[in-house]
């Protein structure tokens, strides 16, 4: 079972079911994993989502990963990739904590007016990025990136939503 917490604080603006939103982002990028079976397994993976501001996201990057400026989505990973595998089973009371998303409004807003979409719906894009991260997925090399790119399509396809990475002809 998946259980997915929201704190939206700061200019989230209420008018938005952020809870119902970041549950069908996270259960669209899970699905199209190897941890599909997660999604109705007993164990409760659980993943907090924090929106928040550009200040406070500009401090954790600046802290965890040495760059003084705000970023868009940040994932703080609680399980390891190589425990991933087993990690429903190893869970003492059922409970497994997959780890933190953090939004910051600002960038977010202006990456979506930037792209002409909904400041819910480049939000929505972002979760199934994070959510990809905490699984161990990653966009260093240009394989990766594919993979993991591929993945987002789908589940943004699969949520009524564009496709954050269009292909432009030269």
């Amino acid at each position: 079972m998946l259980d997915v917490a929201v704190q939206a604080e700061g200019d989230w603006s209420s008018d938005s079911d952020w809870e119902a939103l970041a549950a069908r982002a996270a259960r669209a990028a899970i699905e199209r994993t190897a941890y599909a079976g997660w999604v109705d397994a007993p164990a409760t993976i659980e993943i907090a989502v924090r929106m928040t501001g550009d200040d406070e996201v500009q401090v954790l990057n600046r802290q965890y990963r040495d760059k003084d400026k705000p970023t868009n989505v940040l994932s703080f990973p609680m399980v390891q990739p190589d425990l991933l595998d087993t990690v429903t089973q190893n869970s003492d009371d059922g409970e497994v904590l997959l780890g933190d998303i953090v939004l910051a409004h600002g960038v977010c807003a202006a990456e979506a007016a930037e792209r002409g979409i909904s400041v819910a719906d480049h939000a929505t894009h972002l979760i199934v990025h994070g959510c990809l991260h905490l699984l161990g997925y990653d966009h260093l090399g240009d394989a990766e990136a594919e993979a993991m790119e591929a993945i987002e399509r789908s589940a943004l396809a699969q949520l009524g939503l564009h496709d954050p990475y269009p292909v432009e002809e030269d």
